[in-house]
């Protein structure tokens, strides 16, 4: 009965005790908490999740394994969060620059996620790989790339947008799954893990936050369709509907 009910976010209790003037709403003057590589490193072992919100073109060139990525730039920043993160988990960012965590503390509070944020990793990625720490890396490839792999069989399309932007066209044989419902369904997808696959939204925003959830579910053989189907369609190349 409840089916053809549109998902709903992770943290959506959060955010209707905020609607509803139940939970405390701060925003004003956030105070960021830097920690040390070995302070970060003690909250990850406690099983906080990491929230890289960098750009995906910095993510896909080095990020810590079991990363999400989700990025401060984008407009939509606190709700893709809300949508992806599991509830009550504590959080800890990695950001491109420290200036960037009372903005992203800001952000998050609209959500009712800035309380679980336990800190920013000071110095950003770079101190993790000072430290010489292996990182993680999601290529990011080009339409005309993609359109190659996947004409030689080479490799599969996952598509990560909304229902309604496929129907309005679509690669030619591409799974289609929103990243907002990626991690629950994941399990039934026609996907193999270890299958090449490029992921794809509309400009490559959506598709490295999905990218980042797929790796934690064990898919290593991804890369991430830079320009997304923008790009494609850009190219004149062939899509279905």
């Amino acid at each position: 009965m409840n089916k053809d009910l549109p998902v709903r976010p992770a943290n959506i209790a959060n955010i209707v005790a905020i609607n509803q003037g139940k939970r405390p709403h701060h925003i004003e003057d956030p105070v960021p908490t830097p920690l040390s590589l070995s302070g970060f490193q003690q909250h990850i072992a406690q099983d906080t999740l990491i929230l890289d919100a960098r750009t995906q073109d910095a993510f896909g060139g080095g990020h810590i394994p079991g990363s999400y990525n989700v990025q401060l730039n984008s407009s939509e920043f606190e709700q893709r969060v809300a949508w992806i993160l599991p509830a009550d988990v504590p959080i800890a960012l990695v950001l491109e620059r420290d200036s960037d965590a009372e903005r992203a503390l800001r952000a998050l509070a609209f959500v009712g996620l800035e309380q679980r944020v336990r800190g920013h990793l000071a110095g950003g990625i770079d101190a993790w790989q000072h430290a010489e720490i292996p990182l993680t890396t999601v290529p990011q490839e080009s339409v005309e790339a993609v359109a190659s792999s996947l004409a030689a069989g080479q490799c599969r399309v996952l598509d990560v947008r909304e229902r309604e932007e496929w129907d309005a066209g679509h690669i030619s044989g591409a799974v289609q799954c929103s990243f907002k419902q990626l991690e629950g369904t994941l399990a039934e997808l026609p996907l193999d893990p270890a299958e090449p696959l490029a992921v794809v939204c509309a400009g490559g925003f959506r598709s490295s936050t999905a990218c980042s959830i797929l790796l934690r579910h064990g898919f290593e053989d991804l890369r991430n369709t830079t320009g997304g189907m923008d790009a494609w369609i850009a190219a004149s190349l062939p899509t279905a509907s």
